[in-house]
């Protein structure tokens, strides 16, 4: 069967897995959709490597060989984990995988298990049918994206390296999916990313009576510290892929491109500029604070943590802005850093990936677009895989797409599902 004549299924056979990650090494379920995934696999004689990480930390390895092994190897990696989901607030159980009124409901369903879903299809499709790609496709699917990747994709690159062998590009979550803005339809594809450094703040004083003068109390140096973070205003930072957007989404819309005023024209492409906006500079947020044990003594330490993100290239100047940032007495470390990642706009890859799409909507704008956010193409990266975010998805004009993202009642379109594995499948076997 073609690949979209399965999706719909697959998508809710791996909803009906409670595949919960809360972080910090807990999870459940990974082991057991991964069993289903290889068994489906070997079903239709393919050879997929089932390879824990830890105890019931499970991921999903095949290799199908192409027509012309003297081609490099294309990679496609899916997350098969999911955040957590509060049934009382859901319309429905969140692992019910109900197909009702036209959706499938679930937790992950549009992160990312209908991704893993086409392409699961495909490769079933595939091996059913005798079609072979014209060069290796390798598909993961992994655990731990939903923290850090250790039991998932980064467990891969540092302990089987070699199942990625001649992969040069990988693609995976977020692109593809349809953008309503003024009458035309944008279709994002991720060529970038911006980097995360989870910074911690320790403030050093000097303890004592909190009646009493303190002009070393490292509460008043951690706060001050913070909110001259929190106000810091970056400055903007055009990255190719993101002055690629600001000037194609404007000249689709018929808005004027001034790249010597970014913010207006963010402001002026309304929901298409909320794309963007994120990603014209680097971003500080503070998150965390702890200190003292006791209303009326000021300890002699203090802590706070920032969510940093960076643009390409902007990484060691950033820090050093941070830096400038902190009062006296307070240092700063990371908690977990990784690296901004790019890929080339101009490329044959990119462009297939958008022939694809205008195949099933033939007035599909496809621009190039940064995430906010990260990935387990960072991860890939280190293999120097060049990374995409491409799991094509139509979306109707009306579908809250960015709400149901981690959150409640989330949901995928049938017609999505069945749209984006056409694409996914035509992209893969046209490269």
């Amino acid at each position: 069967m073609a690949p979209e004549d399965t999706v719909v299924e697959l998508t809710a056979d791996l909803l009906r897995f409670d595949t919960t990650n809360f972080g910090k090494g807990d999870s459940r379920g990974e082991r057991e959709c991964a069993e289903y995934i290889a068994a489906r696999l070997t079903s239709v004689g393919l050879e997929p490597r089932l390879i824990e990480s830890a105890p019931r930390r499970a991921n999903v390895v095949v290799r199908v060989p192409g027509a012309d092994p003297s081609l490099d190897a294309l990679l496609v990696h899916g997350h098969i984990d999911v955040v957590p989901a509060e049934a009382k607030d859901w319309t429905c159980d969140p692992f019910s995988g109900a197909i009702e009124d036209g959706f499938v409901w679930g937790r992950g369903a549009l992160d990312m298990k209908a991704m893993c879903a086409s392409m699961l299809a495909s490769a079933l499709s595939w091996a059913e049918s005798g079609v072979r790609p014209k060069r290796d496709v390798v598909f993961a699917f992994v655990a731990d994206e939903e923290d850090n990747g250790e039991y998932g994709a980064c467990f891969l690159v540092a302990k089987h390296a070699e199942l990625f062998d001649s992969c040069v590009v990988g693609v995976s979550e977020w692109g593809g999916n349809t953008f309503h803005v003024g009458g035309k339809r944008l279709y994002p594809i991720a060529t970038a990313e911006r980097g995360t450094m989870h910074l911690k703040l320790t403030a050093h004083g000097r303890a004592g009576h909190g009646s009493r003068p303190n002009d070393e109390n490292p509460v008043t140096r951690l706060v001050t510290t913070m909110s001259r973070i929190a106000s810091y205003k970056w400055p903007i930072h055009l990255t190719p892929t993101v002055r690629a957007y600001l000037e194609q989404a404007s000249a689709t819309l018929g808005l004027p491109v001034d790249l010597d005023d970014v913010d207006g024209m963010v402001e002026r492409l309304g929901v298409a500029g909320e794309a963007v906006a994120s990603t014209i500079r680097n971003s500080t947020t503070p998150t965390m604070l702890e200190a003292g044990y006791k209303v009326n003594v000021i300890p002699s330490v203090a802590y706070g943590q920032v969510d940093m993100r960076v643009l390409p290239g902007t990484e060691e100047e950033a820090l050093a802005t941070v830096d400038s940032l902190l009062e006296p007495g307070v240092v700063r470390e990371f908690v977990s850093r990784s690296t901004a990642v790019s890929a080339p706009i101009d490329s044959p890859w990119f462009e297939a990936m958008a022939s694809a799409l205008r195949v099933e909507d033939p007035e599909a704008v496809v621009v190039p677009y940064c995430m906010g956010g990260g990935t387990d193409a960072k991860a890939f990266a280190q293999l120097g895989i060049a990374g995409y975010g491409f799991s094509p998805m139509w979306v109707p004009e009306d579908f809250p797409l960015d709400g149901l993202v981690h959150g409640v009642d989330e949901r995928v379109p049938v017609e999505g599902l069945t749209f984006g594995a056409r694409v996914l499948d035509r992209f893969l076997l046209s490269v």
